[in-house]
């Protein structure tokens, strides 16, 4: 019991998350992203690895429309993606 009131005599301070805020998608901007993504990961057992270019597409939505800020996907770890992509345009 005397564990319980020795917390409470020290103070709390909350600080911001460290990549700022995450507003909700409120007028559902990005929601078939999102759906397209969750069925992704429901399908492959929750495995994300397997539903990362659908992870790739839905940030890139939030960041298009201002939902969350913009970051270099390389940042965001999907530098192998973009990497992909690339190769493929030149070899077209």
């Amino acid at each position: 019991m005397s564990t319980a009131m020795n917390f409470s005599s020290k103070s709390f301070k909350p600080r911001p998350p460290d990549k700022g805020a995450f507003p909700l998608d409120h007028f559902g901007e990005c929601s078939a992203f999102k759906e397209r993504f969750m069925e992704c990961l429901r399908e492959s057992g929750y495995e994300s690895g397997a539903c990362r270019q659908r992870a790739m597409a839905y940030l890139e939505c939030r960041m298009e429309r201002q939902l969350m800020a913009n970051e270099p996907l390389e940042k965001l770890g999907f530098k192998d993606l973009i990497d992909e992509k690339s190769e493929e345009k030149r070899e077209k």
